[in-house]
């Protein structure tokens, strides 16, 4: 698989906003994608969850967009949109027909510079409604849909960014003020906090010319507060911290999570492809060993969080069969997890193609690319490493692997959460 050659244009407008573009002619789309840099690490105690509050007031309209407007607009120019709201960022995308850029750039603009005047009360309670309910049906009366909020108390200390989940505290979510969202939405969401990424099918010099008339006169925010709380943390648990959960849930699951090293550390690249060594597809280790040869497990799941705050995570889950027991099921996994110290070289190779095969697949749609060049942007200053990432992962040795697991993956690094059917206690 050869070097991958994206290409990576950078300018910025006076204001701090910076914009990336890279042009692919061969189909007549274009994606335009914003990131800013606030996520739920940088909500303050007692003010959790306003930055996924705002991924839905983002869309509630804005000075001369009508409330929901922006979706109408969109979709009848034959495009599609959504926005997602993370740890360390919130983004908001469309992909539309190359003729509509201006369009996109319009939507995108009016809420950035001219949001404020149009928010009310009634549109803040209607999606402090939205997000109450999408947390009650996402996470409370999901089979297993807290784990994310369970395990991240866990890993992370209570003053640390990442002790509290993306979607917050319904706690603080009623008590936000209309004073609140607005001193939020002036503090975090201005040009200087914020990426424009445009990929595929547009003139450059027409884009940039766009980009200035909609967003150049956009006035810049205040430097950004410093991210809250204590920040310092050391790289491992420490001891074997665990949760059990009764719940309604149909199967036991173990759900395991371990700190590793954060997404901007040269190491994240030896956690990314151990992940994929342990659960990605039908032959990795966690699915031929439990699934398959073992049959302790009905499926699993693998991850690795790029997350930038002092450490990320790497989870692992397994589902037992109905009336499995957990501790058998909690065994069977940390046995084969701490087995990848004893990693094989074909079993790295094979870990490393399949990740490579996913990142350049992805990048095949523009909205993709333009996603990932954004983050990178956001996160390095350097979105052009989007076209290095092959090397990084490339460089993850066996010995590497191993040793990983050696001081990563063991009982003094590891939090696990137990599911029991209610039932079956």
């Amino acid at each position: 698989m050869s070097q991958l050659t994206i290409p990576v244009e950078r300018h910025s407008l006076d204001n701090g906003l910076k914009i990336v573009l890279s042009q692919d002619r061969t189909v007549p789309v274009v994606a335009v994608n914003l990131w800013y840099g606030v996520g739920s690490r940088n909500e303050t105690t007692g003010k959790t969850g306003f930055a996924h509050l705002f991924e839905h007031m983002m869309f509630q309209g804005s000075a001369h967009v009508p409330k929901n407007k922006h979706f109408e607009l969109i979709e009848r120019a034959g495009g599609t949109l959504n926005a997602s709201t993370w740890y360390d960022r919130t983004n908001y995308f469309e992909t539309v027909p190359s003729h509509e850029l201006e369009l996109a750039l319009w939507l995108e603009s009016d809420r950035m510079g001219w949001m404020v005047e149009a928010m009310d009360q009634e549109k803040l309670d209607n999606q402090r409604d939205v997000v109450k309910n999408e947390k009650r049906q996402r996470y409370d009366n999901q089979p297993y849909g807290d784990w994310d909020e369970r395990l991240q108390a866990l890993v992370y200390p209570e003053a640390h960014p990442y002790h509290h989940s993306v979607i917050g505290s319904m706690e603080d979510i009623d008590a936000a003020t209309l004073d609140d969202v607005a001193s939020f939405f002036k503090t975090f969401y201005v040009p200087n906090n914020a990426v424009v990424t445009i990929t595929g099918d547009f003139e450059r010099d027409a884009a940039l010319q766009l980009l200035d008339k909609y967003f150049g006169e956009i006035e810049p925010g205040q430097p950004i507060p410093p991210l809250p709380g204590d920040l310092r943390i050391h790289p491992l648990i420490g001891e074997t911290v665990r949760e059990h959960v009764l719940a309604d849930v149909p199967l036991p699951r173990v759900v395991m999570a371990f700190r590793i090293p954060p997404y901007s550390s040269d190491d994240f690249a030896v956690a990314e492809v151990s992940r994929a060594l342990l659960g990605m597809g039908r032959a990795s280790r966690l699915y031929r060993r439990l699934v398959r040869e073992r049959r302790v497990a009905k499926g699993v799941v693998t991850f690795a969080f790029p997350l930038l705050t002092g450490a990320s995570m790497l989870l692992a889950w397994a589902t037992g069969y109905p009336g499995a027991s957990p501790e058998e099921l909690e065994a069977a996994l940390a046995e084969e997890l701490e087995g990848l110290a004893e990693a094989e070289v074909h079993e790295v190779e094979r870990a490393i193609a399949l990740t490579e095969s996913d990142l350049v697949r992805g990048l095949e749609r523009v909205s993709q690319r333009a996603d990932l060049l954004s983050m990178f942007e956001l996160y390095f200053d350097d979105p052009n490493r989007l076209n290095t990432e092959l090397d990084r992962l490339r460089a993850v040795t066996v010995d590497e692997i191993r040793a990983f697991a050696k001081e990563r993956l063991g009982p003094d690094n590891r939090a696990v959460l137990t599911y029991e059917p209610k039932g079956e206690a």
